[in-house]
């Protein structure tokens, strides 16, 4: 009888491990974002920042911008800032907002909802995902070019160099994590790169959970839960749908990650459980 309790106690720990993480669906906007990119949530001001892309991710076209949504979905304002070309990352540093717009990157006064400048970095193709230190350094990625750049007093540099498909990046105290492609690295203060895991897919957004583990999202409709270990479960798979799953923002309080569809042009949220 010890024997066959012992048993049922093995199977459902090894049910529950497998079971240990989960996304369950809150809300999704209606087909009103024209290619949204990426999510940023704004705790404080309860907001939601989505970078719009427009007709197309490459052009230079002087019709994307970054709108505002409200945590329920509900939309606020989808031309909060306008006249950009196809803006990707977000980030923000106190009042500044940072924006990944195919070869500069563009500051904003967020309180104002005004452009301050554009930071425009030489021989760039494709400018993806940003993000800034606690220093308030910027960190910006090349997915064409597979270089990251740093800003530093509006001052940008190649960073590192040959990261195969470099996409998401996210700074976090002297280190920054990094997906190059399937590969989730990363770099140390000394620019010493290591290997946390390697995905099924290539990776687009990246978010870290509080505790040493991360969400990472790949753009043709997956979301993973990556361990501290480099353990990976998948939460979220969409691709059937050819639903998108693009750079996604997480809220640490409230445990709900935001995911941008890009060609379906919705926002949704998800609670992590």
């Amino acid at each position: 009888m010890k024997k066959y309790f012992s048993l049922i106690l093995i199977i459902t720990l090894s049910l529950q491990l497998k079971a240990q993480h989960s996304l369950l669906k809150l809300w999704e906007t209606d087909s009103v974002v024209n290619l949204p990119e990426s999510v940023l949530p704004d705790l404080k001001g309860k907001v939601l920042y989505v970078s719009i892309m427009g007709n197309n991710p490459n052009d230079k076209d002087g019709i994307g911008g970054i709108g505002k949504i409200k945590p329920d979905g509900k939309v606020i304002d989808l031309n909060w800032i306008s006249g950009l070309n196809s803006p990707k990352g977000l980030a923000t540093f106190g009042n500044l907002m940072y924006a990944a717009d195919l070869t500069d990157v563009v500051v904003i006064d967020i309180a104002k909802g005004k452009v301050l400048r554009k930071i425009a970095i030489e021989n760039t193709k494709f400018l993806n995902d940003i993000t800034v230190s606690d220093k308030g350094i910027v960190y910006v990625s090349d997915s064409r070019t597979k270089r990251i750049y740093k800003i530093e007093n509006d001052v940008p540099s190649i960073y590192l160099d040959s990261i195969n498909g470099v996409n998401g990046l996210k700074a976090i105290g002297e280190d920054l994590y990094i997906l190059g492609g399937k590969s989730f690295l990363k770099a140390d203060a000394d620019k010493k790169i290591s290997k946390i895991a390697e995905l099924p897919n290539g990776g687009d957004g990246l978010e870290p959970i509080g505790n040493g583990d991360f969400l990472c999202s790949s753009w043709g409709g997956y979301v993973y839960y990556v361990y501290a270990d480099g353990k990976i479960d998948l939460l979220l798979d969409t691709h059937l749908e050819k639903k998108n799953t693009a750079d996604i923002g997480y809220d640490p309080v409230k445990k709900i990650v935001y995911i941008p569809t890009f060609y379906k042009k919705t926002v949704m949220a998800y609670q992590l459980k």
